[in-house]
């Protein structure tokens, strides 16, 4: 397959990722537009990524079976329906149901899209792309929206027409999203049991209550900036669309960093620090220390993301542990903006960041002790640049991506050594040394094999 960039695949990574990007200004203005608690907002924004999740597992590999372009059409429409029938009404029931509607749509874009890029021959410049392309139009609706009045119906409308432009693209999917045969190779391997189902099971585990901490404050963080730290939306709009950018960075600095300092560290201490920032933003109570934490965590955050997916990865070379790990974060993601709403309103915001630190200062232990456990298949020097890496295994960790396609992170380089083989010489026999030529080379009209040498490596 050639290198060219797989806009088809791109496009619908955009289309099913703008939800979840821009979950703060749905939940918050849905509190604000249906007169709703936080925990009531926080409930919705849980459903439409539950939802969401719901269709990465009901669709995980079976995107070939059923097709990737119609698949992928029945997603873009099931969003637009469903997000367009939550922006044209305020009667809660049909918000909800639409949300869930549009969530489901969203989700299946997520797994066509993941599934491609996935089996892409680059996919860590397929993956990097769609980042950038998602990233790009979140800061662009965060900086807009607020311009153009205030109600739920804005951001749900936004989404749904990013469905709708995204239909056109999806006539190239017949051909973008083929898989790579070279990349699929491994799907063809006998089925084994999982390797390290210990500490497998201890990564899954972790990864969904680490999620859900993130996604917390992920969810509430509208409501931080506007209700205690007295921002305007135009303003907390201006910073998440300067941390979404920050964002990309970290994703970028995580495949340049590459195996430097192991795995070990970058999740050890970069969950601390995750934590540090967390603190940082829910007891904000201005633009400085408001800008300061959501900035630093969104730059901190991707970068420990992709070497926890990446420590799944290794974990079984057939990557059926980065799509157990991939579906656990996907649980706690849509758990996140329910339990943020509910510390938040129980206890307060700066009470709710304390409590998302200390829970990840607790989960850093056992991600640790996984990372140094199953150190003998280390993440290789060069690995990222060669295979995709980290932010590869990061897609093919996402619900629905081919087992097949992850990166064989732990597969261990042997060194190229050249070796000289000679062929041996047989002894000469009387008859043959009495025709030979002088210093035992071959008599005129003669020819000999011996002394022929090659190099094997």
């Amino acid at each position: 397959m050639s290198r060219r960039t797989p806009r088809p695949l791109v496009a619908l990574f955009t289309a099913g990722y703008l939800a979840p990007y821009l979950l703060p200004t749905v939940v918050g203005r849905l509190g604000d537009s249906l007169r709703l608690p936080p925990a009531q907002a926080g409930l919705i924004g849980s459903a439409l990524l539950m939802s969401s999740a719901a269709a990465g597992f009901t669709f995980a590999g079976r995107v070939d079976r059923l097709g990737p372009r119609t698949l992928a059409r029945s997603g873009l429409l099931l969003a637009a329906l469903g997000y367009g029938a939550a922006a044209a009404t305020s009667w809660m029931p049909l918000v909800v149901v639409g949300a869930m509607a549009g969530g489901f749509g969203s989700g299946t874009a997520t797994t066509v899209a993941a599934t491609g890029i996935a089996a892409q021959r680059d996919p860590h410049r397929a993956s990097t792309l769609g980042l950038l392309s998602v990233s790009a139009l979140a800061g662009a609706l965060y900086l807009t929206l607020p311009q153009l009045g205030p109600g739920h119906a804005l951001p749900f409308a936004a989404i749904a027409l990013t469905a709708l432009a995204t239909w056109p693209a999806t006539a190239g999917l017949g051909k973008g999203a083929e898989p790579d045969a070279a990349a699929l190779s491994g799907q063809s391997a006998p089925a084994t049991s999982l390797p390290y189902r210990r500490s497998g099971l201890v990564l899954a585990g972790a990864m969904l209550c680490w999620s859900m901490a993130q996604n917390s404050l992920w969810g509430v963080s509208s409501r931080i900036g506007t209700d205690q730290a007295g921002l305007t939306e135009i303003t907390v709009g201006a910073v998440f669309a300067v941390a979404l950018g920050t964002a990309l960075v970290g994703v970028l600095g995580a495949g340049a960093l590459g195996s430097r300092l192991g795995r070990a560290v970058p999740i050890g201490a970069g969950t601390a620090l995750i934590a540090g920032c967390i603190v940082l933003s829910a007891r904000a109570d201005d633009l400085t220390s408001f800008a300061t934490g959501e900035i630093a965590w969104n730059t901190v955050y991707p970068v420990v993301l992709s070497y926890l997916i990446g420590l799944a990865a290794s974990l079984d070379p057939r990557g059926r542990w980065a799509v157990f790990v991939g579906s656990a974060s996907s649980l706690g993601t849509a758990c996140g903006p329910l339990t943020g709403s509910l510390l938040s309103q129980a206890a307060g915001y700066p009470a709710m960041g304390a409590t998302l630190a200390a829970l990840l200062l607790v989960l850093a232990l056992p991600l640790t002790a996984v990372a140094l456990h199953t150190s003998g298949r280390p993440l290789l020097p060069g690995t990222v640049r060669r295979r995709g890496g980290a932010p590869a295994a990061l897609v093919a960790g996402v619900t629905g991506a081919p087992a097949g396609a992850v990166p064989q992170l732990g597969a261990a380089e042997q060194p190229v050594v050249e070796i000289t083989v000679s062929t041996p010489q047989p002894v000469p026999t009387q008859e043959e040394f009495s025709t030979a030529g002088p210093r035992g080379g071959p008599a005129a009209g003669q020819s000999s094999n011996a002394n022929a040498s090659t190099s094997a490596r």
